[in-house]
């Protein structure tokens, strides 16, 4: 069902042809990443179906006395028994496909760092196997070899002591420790007497990644997705992903600065037959995005126009990402560099659809339209989505490089 799931989205994003589907022009873990880190923020739905199942383990925790609870605590052992290698075939689909999820999946042992432990009178910690001294590994793996030789092996803290006016560890071992074991058993000793028990309360669970301490799914997906989108912060596209433009511009130039459009060039890239790669303006270059949107000769000259309207001057980056960061950063803050970035997006929408009128209409370049057709546009979004924006079109298309200078 998730694989299907999955398919609808990538046709719905890369659509889908009559015999078959359609290129997929980006990697889905990357469609699926949070658009500030150059993804469209699309949910994966296998992590998010697990942070969803994540709510039963945490239910069967915090609700363990409940009939429900109980009844799957006697039939299957519980939140516990999810961490059980597979039982009999008498376990229902559903209860093994949810040990299978969190035993063998990465985002399953993410799902377990999400989880702290507050101790309380040790009525439901293992007091080897659990992780109940913070920051530290279970006892388990830290002294594997006082393990070995404990008696109290798969038992929960409660049975390791008891109290008389204070509480006291009553550890019983298979044999003497060695000479060479006392220092290690020293150290265990430290670590086990600096935890407090305490007496009438309950051993609790603390969801780490939300302030309140509680389950969301949410929260859950974000931490089981956090070590693919970990450290990839990308000012293009936070600085792409705060204008105020169409959806279907935006993902155009998520696409572009992704250089991911299909160019002749890509397309050639993906084993498609291109009989002329061209480009369809100047009929000499390659048909590659940095030509096509910057540097072909019958284009470059409207970039030049553009920066002349701000009286700057310089050498344009071949590269989407690169010439559009330019672009984010060429003037000031405000208004007017909000704008600009703006102007970026439109110019290069109107490019490519000229180019595409070019190629499947026959039609021809007019360097000027395409001016004015970009400027309609910019003006058009700034009309629907800047509340204060009242400019008349005829007064800012007779000078539209005022519309930059305020």
């Amino acid at each position: 069902m998730e694989e299907k799931l999955v398919s609808l989205q990538r046709k719905f994003l890369w659509g889908e042809g009559p015999d078959k589907n359609k290129i997929a022009w980006i990697k889905w873990n990357i469609v699926c990443l949070p658009k500030e880190k150059g993804g469209l923020g699309l949910k994966d739905i296998n992590t998010f179906n697990l942070a969803l199942l994540g709510k039963w383990r945490w239910n069967l925790f915090q609700h363990d006395g409940q009939l429900w609870a109980r009844v799957l605590k006697s039939k299957y052992g519980g939140w516990r028994g999810l961490d059980e290698a597979p039982g009999c075939n008498k376990e229902s689909l559903w209860w093994r496909d949810l040990k299978t999820t969190f035993q063998t999946s990465q985002q399953g042992k993410e799902f377990k760092k999400g989880i702290q432990w507050r101790l309380g009178s040790g009525d439901r910690i293992k007091f080897w196997e659990d992780e109940w001294i913070e920051g530290e590994a279970p006892l388990l793996t830290k002294y594997p070899r006082l393990f070995s030789i404990s008696r109290q092996q798969n038992q929960v803290i409660q049975q390791m002591g008891g109290y008389k006016e204070e509480w006291e560890w009553n550890l019983s071992w298979r044999r003497s420790l060695f000479d060479n074991e006392i220092p290690m058993a020293t150290n265990f000793l430290r670590d086990i007497e600096r935890k407090t028990i305490q007496r009438n309360r309950r051993d609790e669970w603390v969801w780490k990644t939300d302030q309140s301490g509680k389950y969301t799914a949410q929260s859950a997906y974000n931490l089981m997705r956090g070590a693919e989108v970990e450290g990839i912060q990308d000012g293009a596209f936070e600085e792409l992903w705060k204008l105020k433009v169409p959806i279907k511009v935006a993902v155009f130039a998520w696409r572009l600065l992704r250089d991911r459009l299909p160019t002749k060039v890509n397309l050639h890239r993906r084993q498609i037959e291109v009989t002329d790669r061209s480009c369809p303006f100047c009929g000499i270059m390659e048909e590659e995005s940095g030509h096509l949107f910057f540097h072909c000769s019958k284009i470059l000259p409207i970039w030049w126009e553009s920066s002349s309207w701000l009286n700057i001057s310089g050498v344009f980056p071949r590269d989407p990402r690169q010439h559009f960061l330019q672009h984010c950063f060429i003037s000031d803050g405000g208004i007017r560099n909000t704008r600009w970035k703006c102007w970026w997006l439109a110019i290069t929408w109107t490019i490519w659809k000229q180019r595409n009128k070019i190629i499947f209409s026959n039609e021809s370049l007019d360097s000027n339209k395409l001016i004015d057709d970009a400027s309609f546009l910019l003006w058009t979004w700034l009309s629907n989505f800047k509340k204060h924006f009242s400019v008349h079109f005829n007064q800012w298309s007779s000078n539209i490089r005022e519309g930059f200078l305020y």
